[in-house]
C-alpha cells in the first residue's frame, strides 16, 4: 500500500504536465484577446506592452514561464517571490489566480461535497431497494426516476426547483450563496445524476452478487434476503459503486459550473466559465490544475479504500482481484 502511494505521488508531476500541457494547447487556440475587457481594444503600443509583460506573444515562452511558476522552479531559482504562484489573471488585473481560487474553491466544495452526501444516500437506498426486488415495481419506479435523473440536463432541472420551490411556493431563497437554506436547491439538483448512476451501479452489483452461488448457499441456510445481502452481497456489489465515487466527487467539487450559473453561486465553476469565454489563460489553467489534482488524489483514496474493504485486490495493477 505503501508503495503505490509512493508511486502515485511520483507520477502526479508527469500527468499534470501533461494535463497542463493539453488545457493550454486548446486554450491558446481559442479565437478571442485576454487583453480586451468587455470589447474594449487597448491601443495597439499598450497591448504589445501587456503582451510582451504577460510573455503572451511567444506560447513556448509562456508556458515554460508557467510550468516554472506553478512548480517552485521560478521561487528557487529567484525568479518569483513565492512557490507554487499561478500567476496574474489576465482579465482582473488586480487579482491573482491563487487569489480567485482560494475565494471560489471553498464554495464549490462545500457545494460538491454536500451533493456528494445527498447522491451517496438517495442512490444507496434507491439501489437497496432494486437491487433486492428486481422486477418489482418499486424496481421499476427506481430505475425510471434514475433514467429521468441522468437524462435530464441540470439548468433543466434546476430552473424547475427554481420556479416551483423558490419562486412559487417561497421554501428557499431564489439564488445566492451564505446559508443552509441557499444550499440546500443547488445541493439536491447536483446530486441527481449521480445518485442516479449510483442506483443503477448498486443495483446491477447487488443483482449480480445475490445469483452467485454463496448467496445461494446462504438463502438455503434461512437468511432472508435482506439479511444474505446485507452480510454477504452488500460489499461487493458497493465496489464499482466506490470507483465511481473517485471521479464524481473530484467532478461534483469543481465542475458544478451549470448549477454555480443557475443559482448565481459564486464558486469555482462560474469563474471557469467566464474565464473560458475570456480567454483568461492563467485563469483556465489554474482551476485545471485543481480539478486534475483532486481527480489523482480521490483516485487514490478509492484505490486504498478498495484494498480496505477487500484485501484481495492487487493494489500494484489495476484494481483487479487475484485470481
Amino acid at each position: 500500500m505503501i508503495a503505490l502511494v509512493i508511486r502515485r505521488l511520483l507520477q502526479l508531476p508527469l500527468v499534470l504536465a501533461t494535463v497542463l500541457a493539453v488545457t493550454f494547447a486548446l486554450v491558446w487556440l481559442i479565437p478571442g484577446n485576454p487583453m480586451e475587457n468587455e470589447g474594449r481594444q487597448p491601443p495597439p503600443e499598450i497591448a504589445a506592452a501587456m503582451a510582451r509583460q504577460y510573455a503572451l506573444d511567444s506560447p513556448v515562452s509562456f508556458f515554460g514561464s508557467y510550468l516554472a511558476r506553478v512548480s517552485g522552479a521560478g521561487w528557487v531559482l529567484g525568479w518569483h517571490d513565492r512557490p507554487f504562484d499561478l500567476g496574474p489573471s489576465l482579465r482582473h488585473p488586480d487579482w491573482t489566480v491563487n487569489e480567485i481560487i482560494a475565494a471560489g474553491f471553498p464554495v464549490s466544495a462545500s457545494l460538491g461535497l454536500g451533493a456528494m452526501a445527498i447522491a451517496l444516500v438517495i442512490g444507496t437506498v434507491a439501489g437497496l431497494i432494486g437491487g433486492l426486488r428486481p422486477g418489482s415495481w418499486a424496481d421499476a419506479a427506481t430505475q425510471g426516476v434514475a433514467l429521468v435523473g441522468i437524462s435530464l440536463p441540470s439548468f433543466v432541472v434546476g430552473s424547475l426547483f427554481l420556479v416551483l420551490f423558490a419562486a412559487k411556493l417561497r421554501m428557499f431563497p431564489i439564488a445566492g450563496w451564505g446559508s443552509l437554506s441557499h444550499a440546500i436547491l443547488p445541493m439536491v439538483v447536483l446530486s441527481l445524476p449521480f445518485a442516479a448512476y449510483i442506483a443503477r451501479l448498486l443495483r446491477f452489483g447487488l443483482v449480480e452478487q445475490m445469483s452467485t452461488d454463496h448467496l445461494r448457499t446462504a438463502r438455503a441456510k434461512g437468511l432472508s434476503r435482506a439479511q444474505a445481502a446485507w452480510r454477504h452481497a452488500l460489499k461487493n456489489a458497493f465496489l464499482p459503486v466506490l470507483s465511481y465515487l473517485g471521479p464524481a466527487t473530484a467532478a461534483a467539487m469543481t465542475g458544478s459550473f451549470v448549477v454555480e450559473k443557475v443559482f448565481a453561486i459564486p464558486g469555482l465553476g462560474r469563474h471557469f466559465v467566464e474565464a473560458v469565454l475570456g480567454k483568461d489563460i492563467t485563469l483556465v489553467m489554474g482551476v485545471v490544475l485543481v480539478y486534475a489534482t483532486l481527480l489523482v488524489v480521490l483516485n487514490l483514496a478509492v484505490d486504498l479504500l478498495y484494498a480496505w474493504i477487500d484485501p484481495r485486490i492487487e493494489l500494484a495493477g489495476s484494481a483487479q482481484p487475484r485470481r
